[in-house]
């Protein structure tokens, strides 16, 4: 069991830019799969980004490709999602996930909400000038 706390969200102006963090505790992310996912008022949980726990393999949501990038911290047990040129339609609650284990590749397709069993609360990002 591992539990992940997200951090790191706020208001920020269009075009600007903003660093999640998801820190573990209970276990060692190095055996998990690391998804980021968004959720806007009334939209579906979607993935924006992915890091695998094998070959650190990626994955990043088509319109936040060469915006978003996600990166470990091993040593601070610490999975973030660096955000720049930020829109408005980007406002979302942003939440971390982990699947344990290491046959999934994240670069392989998008991810999904089932794929992963460990949830943080979420924090919330909200782009407007």
């Amino acid at each position: 069991q591992v539990q992940l706390v997200e951090s790191g969200g706020g208001w920020v102006q269009p075009g600007g830019f903003l660093t999640l963090s998801c820190a573990a505790s209970g276990d060692t992310l190095d055996d998990y799969a690391i998804g980021w996912f968004r959720q806007a008022p009334g939209k579906e949980r979607e993935a924006v980004s992915c890091i695998s726990s094998s070959d650190g393999s990626t994955w990043y949501v088509d319109s936040m490709k060469g915006r978003f990038t996600i990166s470990r911290d091993n040593a601070k047990n610490t999975v973030y999602l660096q955000m720049i040129s930020l829109r408005p339609e980007t406002t979302a609650v942003y939440y971390c996930a982990a699947r344990r284990g290491r046959l999934y590749h994240c670069s392989d397709y998008e991810p999904l909400v089932y794929d992963f069993g460990s949830w943080g609360q979420g924090t919330q990002l909200t782009v407007y000038s």
